[in-house]
């Protein structure tokens, strides 16, 4: 498609494509005093008056004749023209402006981008940097939250085994160790399913601590329903019991949530970041236990309720706290331990190995 070009001396103006530029580098207007030059351009001889001004530049908008001064100053300025020696725009005292250097008019395609033009960086490597990141967060997460299982299969893995009918060491250390797996495992996929929707949030631009908040707790969410009906299903196809009281949805909810919270609040690892985190951790396991949701501890009571003849009881608590069984007191110390070693860790996890999105495209 062919258009209009116009040159003068060292410049190029092309009216429909509204660009200025100068021996091929390009020239910076704004909207109105572009409209003047090609005004002016176009009627190459001719007198502009200020009433043509006025009526095809500012169409009608009351301006003072100070505005049409400055537009004047700007384009001899950007023309390196002077008023007092004019090669462009000459002055026309108490009537208007002229424009009295040669034009030349030529028709030709439209212009193309340059061939050695930079590309835009290419959408594989976007997504490439997307996915790196998200998993990055993910696994840092998950990683956190491995380290805090270990911490409490170690607690109620020790306690366990003091209580344990086993008649010797070897029983003892056995219960210890398959406690603390058992542990490592299930925090590990609770920080997996919490992680990543975490890790989605910082896609979310601007951030706010409320899309933290809501993709931690919908992580959660979706990983304590489906873990709580599995963790069902494989009882009682597998072992023909019924085993009821397993953390769910509602715990994965309120303690997704709230490490969502806790992560957004740490910018880097720090004992402060990680004590704000158990404090965090800690409430939200007081609310779970209030509202009669289930932690490890609480799982691990149905599972032995379900299974009388298991050796495995947390009585240390329950002889504590003056109860009987874990109780609502145990439930709620275990609840708030728990709480806070996940966020904790979780915390600990992600702020130890954040990086932001550009340091992390260059190791691609």
């Amino acid at each position: 498609m062919s258009h209009l070009a116009i040159h003068f001396g060292p410049f190029r103006l092309d009216p429909g494509d509204r660009k200025l530029s100068r021996d091929g580098a390009p020239l910076e207007l704004n909207a109105r005093y572009l409209d003047a030059l090609i005004l002016l351009v176009k009627a190459s001889g001719e007198l502009v008056t200020k009433e043509r001004f006025m009526e095809e530049v500012w169409r009608g908008i009351p301006v003072t004749d100070e505005a049409l001064t400055q537009a004047i100053r700007t384009l001899r300025r950007t023309l390196g023209d002077t008023a007092v020696a004019p090669r462009f725009i000459q002055t026309v005292p108490k009537h208007g402006y002229r424009f009295i250097a040669d034009v030349e008019k030529s028709y030709g395609a439209a212009a193309v981008p340059p061939p050695h033009s930079p590309p835009p960086l290419p959408l594989e490597k976007d997504l490439d940097t997307s996915r790196a990141l998200f998993l990055h967060d993910t696994l840092a997460a998950t990683g956190g939250a491995m380290l805090a299982g270990a911490l409490v299969g170690l607690c109620y893995g020790a306690l366990g085994a003091t209580q344990a009918q086993l008649g010797g060491g070897g029983g003892a250390i056995s219960l210890l160790l398959v406690l603390v797996l058992v542990s490592v495992g299930c925090a590990g996929v609770a920080g997996a399913g919490i992680g990543a929707g975490v890790a989605l949030s910082r896609f979310v631009k601007p951030p706010r601590w409320y899309w933290w908040v809501a993709s931690g707790a919908l992580g959660g969410l979706a990983l304590g329903a489906f873990a709580n009906l599995l963790g069902g299903d494989a009882f009682r196809l597998l072992f023909g019991r019924e085993v009821d009281g397993f953390a769910g949805a509602t715990e994965g909810f309120i303690l997704g949530g709230t490490v969502g919270l806790a992560v957004f609040l740490a910018k880097h690892r720090s004992l402060r970041a990680v004590g704000i985190a158990a404090l965090l951790g800690a409430g939200a396991g007081l609310v779970i236990a209030l509202l009669g949701g289930r932690m490890m501890a609480g799982s691990l009571e149905s599972l032995v309720a379900a299974f009388p003849s298991s050796q495995f009881q947390l009585t240390v608590i329950s002889r504590a706290v003056g109860g009987i069984g874990l109780g609502p007191m145990g439930e709620a110390l275990t609840s708030a331990f728990e709480g806070a070693a996940f966020a904790a860790g979780i915390v600990w996890g992600s702020a130890g190995r954040n990086c932001d999105t550009a340091t992390l495209s260059r190791r691609i």
